[in-house]
């Protein structure tokens, strides 16, 4: 037996070899030098490549609520990217001498950090931050902090009266009278360097300057908001690449369990590791960096990396087994897996890209990247890898180990997957798997869109962050998650007694609603300045349909209510959360009166606000998931058709990956995950994955059929050869993700788990109901009875 196999080696060495595999073989040293100094060159570039975040990166620009709040950003400086530092005391209340002078020197840090719009924080201590009172000559008002305060107890308690009169407890001052709040509104620009605000540099110095430096047994610092979100996700990267690190150790012992080689083993890690480094250093050649979601996809293309990587290295082994040199082990491997090996990373590129149609740049760049890196693996793995084993070759006991393989008996587990090509067997499998996708479909009908949880779900519920923000929610009545309505109107209109009425009738229906906390506009700030014009009767609480003295009370509110020039009166929203049934609650109240009430002289836009912009988000990405989804199959489907001309076979490689799909969401309904930036581009990415293994097995299922095999020993043959090495990475890629479980950053363990759930199902829908959708959907012309049964013995 291994004689004939030496010679039919021969042979098909002597055969003329395609153009390509000659130009590569031939070329291998010279080849191999290119790629050592292409590895050293994009190494380098790669130690230059930061880790950071951007606000307007990781919300839809292109949607109609961000243009309006973009297009009015600076008439809104206190309702985008701000965060809340929260003082508390532990000892008594705030009122007193150590405390306040804490509060102040904490104000003048944050003050001079760099990217802070300085004009806008408000606090205690800060000069827009005033009482107001009607009295017997008229309105009085002045800062909280008085001008002659010193700390005496007198000046305190002037201090508690001004902000009982300032109406600010609830919002500035908690209910306990134990902290307070600075506001502090972000700048996109760091004005020192002229570059994008690093929040990573920002959250190491706010912790630095404040946390660090004022947190003590009787002074706690919370901190909440956006660029604390990213800060602190940006800080637990370490650990993350820890995780990554012991999925890399996973797969290369399960690797070396299997091959029982470890120099092929090294290669294979060494080519995907090498297919990541040549991404990272192209990326910071574009100009472009990390951040907390693109961070995973060197990782991701490493695994597709080892994924097709062991298809490579189980043919080799099996040429050498039978008795090829190594160089002619690589070459026939080469020549046998370079097409559908093309074929599948052309399809995974070309799906990932396809996450590009969500208009979210976090996600597009996660697209760029991860299309970029499958298209470097069409070096690194189908050139480079083959040209590396054909230098170094397998080991003696790998060689040993695989002709005795070759040599045993039917295994049962192989022989009974052998089985689902029969028609019965066939039946049966197709049926429950249609099941379960109906299962699926049904049972995720209530699968959210977005935030499913409070806080920043982003991080673990014990994160200090969500910590700081059950804080927030505990003490402060007023909400931190903000949805603004914008009014326009023409130059000073804005106070127009018809303007007024609507926003009124606006804010009266808003606060209907369950998930509403309370409202506040101009229309709230006019009414109390009626009241106070008029000796404090509260009859006058209304709005007067006397145009004149409505201006007259407009030109006296805070700059919050209305901008300079009268054009721009934003509607506070304050919300319970941040939850996606809460935001499309209100979205869908404003959009019904905006439509029925705009005219010539006002317009009710959305939305500005931390909660406005996530609800923007979450109406991207809800129309986004579908039109994802019918581009990613849909391309997948049509390069499948192309590459085996025959639509029973792509349907039987595409409808596993929809099954997974399907389960997918259900899975990810009963673990409490919402749809969101983070979770969508997995279901794509696992689609990109799960169609390697369709398309290896039937690829060497065809090769065999092509030969004369029946379709149950051609599937047989596939398993022990193909099918195995599909198992292998299934079950190796799983347990490697799997680990994400214990990461410090949510997002990443909710990744885990699913992509873990996502490479089983699709390593099981490729090796048990592909062959049985295959058997009923795809007539095989074999050109002999007689050679099949003679290749099967």
């Amino acid at each position: 037996m291994a004689s004939q196999e030496k010679t039919i080696i021969l042979k098909s060495m002597d055969e003329k070899p395609p153009l390509l595999e000659s130009l590569i073989f031939k070329n291998r040293l010279i080849l191999l030098i290119i790629f050592t100094i292409t590895t050293f060159f994009l190494g380098y570039k790669a130690t230059d490549l930061q880790l950071d975040a951007s606000f307007e990166k990781m919300i839809p620009t292109k949607h109609p609520f961000i243009v309006n709040y973009l297009a009015h950003k600076q008439d809104l400086k206190g309702f985008g990217n701000v965060i809340r530092v929260a003082v508390e005391t532990t000892k008594g209340d705030i009122f007193t001498k150590e405390y306040m002078e804490t509060l102040r020197k904490i104000t003048d840090e944050i003050f001079f950090i760099p990217g802070v719009e300085r004009g806008a924080i408000q606090g205690l201590w800060t000069p827009n931050t005033r009482w107001i009172e009607v009295t017997e000559e008229g309105f009085e008002g002045a800062a909280v902090i008085p001008d002659d305060y010193d700390g005496s107890p007198a000046t305190l308690e002037q201090v508690k009266k001004n902000l009982l009169k300032a109406r600010i407890v609830g919002s500035l001052v908690a209910n306990n009278f134990k902290s307070t709040i600075v506001n502090v509104p972000l700048m996109d620009i760091n004005p020192d360097t002229g570059k994008p605000l690093s929040y990573r540099e920002f959250s190491n110095s706010i912790e630095k300057l404040v946390r660090k430096k004022f947190q003590s047994d009787t002074i706690k610092i919370h901190m909440v908001g956006f660029a604390k979100v990213m800060g602190d996700m940006l800080a637990a990267s370490r650990e993350v690449a820890i995780f990554f690190a012991v999925t890399i150790l996973i797969t290369m012992v399960i690797l070396l369990a299997y091959t029982r080689c470890l120099r092929s083993a090294l290669v294979l890690i060494v080519c995907s590791i090498v297919a990541a480094v040549w991404q990272l250093g192209i990326l910071r050649i574009m100009h472009l960096d990390l951040d907390p979601y693109s961070m995973l996809v060197p990782f991701l293309i490493f695994a597709i990396g080892v994924s097709h990587g062991v298809q490579i290295l189980s043919g080799i082994h099996r040429e050498s087994a039978k008795g090829a040199d190594r160089l002619q082990a690589a070459r026939l491997t080469f020549r046998r897996i370079y097409k559908p090996g093309l074929t599948a990373l052309i399809t995974d590129g070309i799906g990932f890209a396809t996450m590009a149609v969500i208009q979210v740049t976090v996600i597009q760049y996660l697209a760029l990247g991860a299309s970029i890196g499958v298209i470097i693996l069409i070096v690194t793995n189908l050139v480079m890898l083959p040209i590396m084993v054909s230098y170094l070759g397998v080991s003696r006991k790998q060689v040993e180990y695989q002709q005795q393989d070759e040599m045993a008996d039917k295994h049962p587990i192989w022989g009974f997957l052998a089985k689902m090509t029969g028609p019965k067997t066939a039946s049966v499998a197709v049926l429950v798997a249609g099941g379960l996708f109906i299962f699926g479909i049904v049972g995720s009908k209530n699968l959210k869109i977005g935030d499913l949880d409070p806080g920043a779900p982003e991080l673990r519920p014990n994160s200090r962050y969500n910590l700081d923000n059950a804080f927030m929610g505990e003490n402060y009545s007023s909400s931190s998650d903000l949805f603004v309505v914008m009014v326009k109107t023409p130059p000073e209109k804005n106070s127009a007694y018809a303007n007024m009425v609507a926003m009124e009738q606006l804010q009266l229906r808003l606060e209907q609603l369950p998930g509403v906390q309370s409202t506040s506009s101009l229309v709230d700030e006019i009414k109390t300045l009626l009241v106070g014009f008029n000796e404090g009767n509260l009859k006058w609480k209304g709005l007067p349909r006397n145009q004149q003295t409505l201006n007259a009370s407009a030109v006296r509110t805070t700059p919050i209510a209305n901008n300079r020039e009268g054009t721009l009166s934003p509607i506070i929203i304050y919300l319970k959360d941040h939850k996606a049934e809460t935001l499309q609650a209100v979205v869908n109240v404003v959009n019904r009166f905006a439509y029925k009430n705009i005219t010539e002289t006002s317009q009710f836009l959305m939305a500005a606000g931390n909660a406005g912009i996530e609800a923007a988000t979450n109406i991207v990405i809800s129309k986004a998931q579908y039109k994802m989804l019918i581009w990613v199959y849909g391309i997948v489907a049509g390069l499948c058709l192309l590459t085996f001309r025959s639509v029973g076979a792509m349907v039987a490689i595409i409808l596993p990956l929809m099954l997974t799909s399907a389960l997918c969401q259900l899975v990810m309904m009963w673990l409490g995950i919402g749809v969101k930036v983070a979770t969508l581009p997995v279901i794509a990415l696992g689609v990109g994955v799960g169609v390697d293994y369709g398309i290896y097995i039937y690829s060497q299922l065809q090769s065999y059929l092509s030969d004369g095999l029946s379709l149950s020993t051609a599937y047989y043959r596939t398993v022990i050869t193909t099918g195995k090495a599909v198992i292998l990475i299934g079950l190796m890629l799983a347990v490697g993700v799997a680990t994400w479980a214990f990461s410090p950053i949510k997002f990443q363990a909710d990744m885990g788990i699913l992509l873990t759930f996502m490479f089983l199902v699709n390593m099981i829908g490729a090796i048990v109901l592909l062959p049985a959708l295959a058997s009923l959907l795809v007539r095989y012309k074999r050109r002999s009875a007689k050679i099949g049964s003679a290749m099967a013995a």
